[in-house]
């Protein structure tokens, strides 16, 4: 026990500075080769950020516990929203403007309808699969032309700017590979790490892998869009605090899912869409009523973060209490 929780916190703290500088060196790497920091933000930048949750996922699928996978991938979701987004706008409320977070918003809300719609039958199989990965080719090439299109506006969007500002210019095309490379390797072995440790505790308390999926790995392969989230938001850049959530959660849900749909095809438990999916989909709404304005403007505000980290607190409640009945039998 000792050494599963010892390979928990040592793969979290791994998971977050590999992710950190992995995101760093792809997006320098992406800037030297002249891409527009917009479209770096919207897919390099957006897609690291789901690279601790698609690593674990993959680890957890190839070992044999895809429950541990779905759980990640929608417990990831509903943190990001409630926990993440909660205490960044405790620290500071937050004002955004971009016009691509205009758009971002109903396609997270699709993306996630159609996910769920997907997965009422019970199963995440091979079809799901190739299906989310379809659907994330799709996104992928959506979030391009979006990016060109804003990036070639006279007027630039606030999120250009404030992606302008925090990718690296300083470092060279050898630099930004080997932190690329790098980051990625830290990421393999942390992912590795977390899972086992993950699944020894789960196998001590008589946990099922979705529970602990949707509790300490959501919570753990989180804290890079935590980190990145306070951080913006004391810097004045709402527009990525916002944006990194909203294109986090769309990546969780269609490459975190297709993994073990097509390497390790399993059954959704039937708590996925009677409990977590509705409270993913419910926080979703929550977000998107929050983020539209006639004015295409939105925000957050002290409050409105507190509820979201309320409902986020209540939500853990409610796993621990459903597990009680797994807890004692052990």
């Amino acid at each position: 026990m000792l050494l599963a929780t010892g390979a928990i916190i040592l793969g979290f703290i791994i998971l977050v500075w590999g992710a950190d500088r992995f995101v760093m060196g792809a997006a320098a790497l992406a800037r030297d080769l002249g891409i527009s920091p917009l479209l770096i933000g919207l897919t390099v930048v957006g897609f690291g950020t789901s690279a601790p949750e698609i690593l674990v996922s993959a680890m957890a699928a190839v070992q044999g516990n895809p429950g541990l996978a779905v759980g990640n991938a929608v417990g990831s979701n509903i943190a990001n929203i409630g926990l993440i987004l909660g205490v960044t706008a405790l620290t500071a409320p937050l004002f955004y403007k971009s016009d691509v977070l205009r758009h971002e918003y109903p396609m997270l809300l699709g993306v996630s309808i159609a996910v769920y719609l997907l997965l009422l039958d019970g199963q995440l199989g091979r079809l799901d699969g190739a299906i989310l990965a379809a659907g994330l080719v799709l996104v992928l090439y959506l979030m391009v032309r979006i990016g060109r299109k804003r990036a070639g506006r006279a007027k630039a969007d606030p999120m250009q700017a404030e992606f302008d500002a925090e990718i690296r210019t300083d470092l060279s095309v050898f630099a930004a590979l080997m932190w690329t490379f790098g980051g990625l390797a830290l990421l393999l072995v942390s992912s590795r790490m977390l899972v086992w440790g993950a699944v020894e505790i789960a196998v001590a308390f008589g946990v099922s892998d979705l529970v602990i999926g949707l509790t300490i790995v959501a919570i753990g392969t989180s804290l890079p869009e935590l980190a990145a989230g306070i951080m913006s938001a004391l810097k004045n850049e709402h527009d990525i605090a916002v944006g990194n959530v909203i294109g986090s959660n769309i990546y969780n849900l269609l490459a975190v899912l297709a993994v073990p749909g097509l390497f390790a095809p399993t059954l959704v438990e039937n708590a996925v869409l009677t409990r977590d999916m509705p409270i993913m989909l419910g926080l979703t709404l929550a977000l998107l009523l929050m983020g539209r304005s006639r004015d295409g403007s939105g925000h957050i505000n002290r409050i409105e973060g507190a509820l979201l980290l309320v409902f986020f607190i209540g939500y853990q409640a409610w796993l621990y209490l459903d597990a009680q009945p797994q807890l004692a039998a052990a």
